[in-house]
């Protein structure tokens, strides 16, 4: 199962996916976190690990060398990935919890994030999955990923909504993108601090014609971490992505029944 994470920025997308990853790992699932934006620098903190891995970007020679390097004997170049073939350091692993990275944007003047866009694209078309494993992508703010195609090798799309009229507005741009490369949207709420303001974003959305699976609060010791940059472990906020997970798991089997 390969899943992507989008929104807008500040929706919180880096907290949903690193709730999901542990929520996945609860269950017992081997989980893949690919870390896709080029612009957030602190996912490999939230998911507990002391340093990320290197980028695949330096594995294929750069933004530079690309082009050359993808079409040279590599993971890369092969028909399917798997985690094992990852070679160390360009993964971390930690207690059924793998990450990988794309690329970064370092410093200025750098030129623009499309050969990323390449990779991740690439690199998610690839990826081949075991019967217990599960991929989590966190997507740049946004939609470009969708106009590089990124989202074209997951299964399913997960919109992290926050309750501003911006993300409501995004999500249903999101959603028509999504539909045009065939993919189903199901909307997670984050921030949410009274049922009332879930419901009415839940009603929003459905006008927009799409379906909310569940809903995070907003959480100070979540907000605290994040300020810190410590490991996003709150435990009644994994709970609540536990079931958010289970029906996501269980939306997604029954679409493919039906294919």
């Amino acid at each position: 199962m390969k899943l992507s994470v989008c929104g807008k920025g500040g929706s919180g997308k880096s907290t949903v996916v690193c709730l999901l990853s542990a929520a996945a790992q609860n269950k017992g699932l081997k989980t893949l976190v690919v870390d896709s934006d080029e612009s957030n620098s602190g996912l490999f903190r939230m998911l507990g690990f002391e340093k990320p891995p290197i980028p695949l970007m330096t594995l294929v020679g750069g933004k530079e060398g690309i082009r050359e390097k993808m079409s040279q004997t590599s993971i890369l170049s092969e028909k399917d990935i798997t985690l094992e073939k990852i070679p160390h350091p360009y993964i971390n692993k930690q207690d059924g919890l793998w990450m990988v990275s794309i690329g970064k944007i370092h410093q200025a003047l750098e030129g623009c994030a499309c050969p990323m866009g390449a990779l991740s694209r690439e690199f998610l078309n690839k990826l081949c999955l075991g019967e217990n494993e599960i991929a989590i992508a966190d997507m740049e703010a946004g939609v470009e990923h969708f106009g590089r195609g990124l989202d074209a090798g997951i299964d399913s799309v997960v919109l992290v909504v926050e309750p501003s009229y911006e993300s409501l507005a995004l999500s249903g741009k999101i959603k028509d993108l999504a539909k045009d490369m065939q993919k189903s949207v199901w909307a997670v709420l984050n921030k949410i601090d009274s049922e009332n303001l879930g419901a009415k974003l839940e009603k929003e959305l459905k006008n927009r014609d799409i379906e909310t699976i569940g809903a995070i609060s907003y959480d100070p010791v979540i907000f605290s971490a994040g300020l810190t940059g410590k490991p996003v472990r709150h435990v009644e906020s994994i709970r609540k992505a536990e079931k958010i997970l289970n029906r996501l798991l269980s939306k997604i089997a029954k679409n493919k029944s039906r294919e």
